[in-house]
């Protein structure tokens, strides 16, 4: 599916999710505007608490509802969804209150005492005076906060991607790792573009409730209703024809997942079959969305399942590990390994072959010497995982400098002398392109990495349709469909370099 094809469900998928969290913001933040006056100690608590909040990246704070909501789970037994809409939507709720309380008490509190007296003089009651003068008169102010917290909304969601949540998100982390630029620019158009119209649309109310005319305020509501109906019938009008649930295959951040979840995606295409592709989910997250059900297949690795499903830090060798997963992620998860593809995608430590021989560096145990002289470039997330922990614990590297990088980029740093040396996958399609050696991890201190495909509890027969790919895909085609999705020219989509790949797997 190319980046145009996926605009309209994304872009639908993001306008519902903005929405539904601006709603859920307002119903929160509401109330509690409106007992503030007469309770400083509460104006402060909440400012203060909604305050501590904003501070909070979204992406973190997106990320922070995963345990807390399987924590939910655990102690209460109800099904409560950990990834996908529940969280993303709670998380851009929260976020979208600060302006919300703020524009609504700021409203009221700039309406001048005299106004209120005079409403007393009349007979008013408290709630007579706030419903039919104070709100009345605070309504613009309330209506900026407003549009802040919806810019702040659509701008935060197209990170909800990496929790599951499909988003315009979809389009700009793919595009990044893909390094296709349009696709970039086209998901953050239609982010702004989305912003912008909201805005306007609001802001056209606001101008019609503090000039007191009707008109523009209902010009508003109009821009705001066809935005919704436009994209909806957009959404509509593209989607497939088949009405059976499609199959849901999940993938992470980089041109591997992409194109294997292409190569599968047109396999089950040909039988009938719908399917739908969520990318840009973290590592952590794509197992637990195959566990919960929200992702049918996985593309998973068997090192990272080792460490983060089992809980093992243990290396053992490569056919042990695999038998072992595929018994305990059954019995444990209800995940079934369907296949193993033939290729490790392992982590390893790369450097130009030129300074390798240079430094006489060959073996990761060579490298300890002149580590401090160096500095090591690594994916977003290779520090805090195990791997790195098993390599401390083994060689002791101690480097000059550590900075981390999104995986496309690593190779670059490389390139242009930003990095020495840099952690690297097996699997990579620069390295058959490149003068980069791998250095031998010659303690066995980092795990295999095969490639698997796994399946969802319940799931038994597409498990059984999956087993096809067992050991189809060796690690020199792999790299050579990579490198077509990643080479700085003459770039091909992952649908065309899984048609490729197929074609040279024969897995048509």
């Amino acid at each position: 599916m190319t980046a145009a094809q996926g605009l309209p469900g994304a872009l639908a998928a993001h306008l519902a999710i903005s929405a539904a969290a601006l709603l859920l913001a307002v119903l929160v933040a509401a109330p509690l505007v409106l007992l503030m006056p007469g309770r400083p100690w509460l104006q402060r608590s909440v400012m203060g608490i909604a305050s501590v909040v904003q501070t909070v990246p979204a992406l973190a704070l997106l990320a922070l509802f995963f345990p807390l909501l399987v924590l939910v789970r655990n102690l209460t037994g109800l099904p409560v969804p950990s990834l996908g809409l529940l969280p993303s939507l709670l998380a851009l709720a929260l976020y979208a209150l600060l302006p919300l309380l703020r524009g609504g008490a700021g409203g009221l509190a700039a309406i001048p005492e005299s106004v209120r007296d005079a409403a007393r003089a009349i007979g008013m009651t408290r709630w007579q005076r706030l419903f039919h003068v104070e709100l009345s008169l605070a309504a613009p102010v309330v209506f900026g906060g407003l549009r802040t917290a919806a810019v702040w909304t659509i701008g935060a969601a197209t990170l909800a991607t990496m929790v599951g949540q499909e988003s315009l998100g979809d389009l700009i982390f793919a595009g990044l790792q893909l390094q296709d630029w349009r696709q970039v620019l086209l998901g953050c158009a239609a982010a702004a573009g989305l912003a912008m119209i909201v805005d306007a649309g609001l802001g056209l109310v606001e101008s019609g409730i503090a000039r007191r005319r009707r008109g523009p305020a209902l010009i508003g509501l109009m821009v705001l209703a066809l935005l919704a109906a436009a994209v909806s019938g957009w959404w509509w009008h593209s989607r497939p024809a088949s009405q059976a649930a499609p199959v849901v295959i999940g993938t992470k951040t980089f041109s591997e997942q992409y194109i294997l979840a292409e190569l599968i995606a047109a396999d089950l295409r040909r039988s009938g079959q719908p399917v739908a592709v969520r990318s840009g989910l973290g590592s952590g997250i794509a197992f637990q969305s195959v566990k919960a059900g929200g992702i049918d297949i996985g593309i998973d690795y068997s090192g990272t399942l080792w460490t983060q499903a089992l809980g093992r830090s243990d290396v053992v060798p490569r056919g042990e590990m695999l038998a072992i997963l595929r018994r305990e992620l059954q019995a444990r998860h209800g995940v079934t390994v369907a296949a193993s593809l033939g290729f490790e995608n392992a982590y390893a430590l790369a450097m130009k072959r030129d300074a390798a021989q240079r430094l006489g560096v060959k073996t990761i145990s060579d490298l300890v010497r002149v580590a401090p002289q160096l500095r090591l470039a690594t994916d977003l997330e290779f520090q805090s995982r195990a791997e790195w922990a098993g390599l401390q614990r083994a060689y002791g590297l101690r480097f000059a400098a550590i900075r981390a990088y999104t995986p496309v980029l690593m190779m670059a740093a490389l390139g242009d002398n930003s990095a020495d040396v840099i952690t690297a996958y097996s699997s990579d399609g620069a390295l058959s392109t490149t003068d980069v050696v791998l250095l031998v991890d010659d303690r066995g201190a980092l795990p295999a990495y095969d490639a698997l495909l796994v399946v969802a509890p319940g799931r038994d027969a597409l498990a059984k349709r999956l087993a096809r790919y067992e050991g189809r895909i060796p690690v020199a085609v792999m790299r050579a469909a990579n490198w077509q999705a990643d080479r700085p020219s003459d770039k091909r989509s992952p649908a065309d370099a899984a048609r490729w790949l197929a074609t040279q797997t024969g897995l048509k």
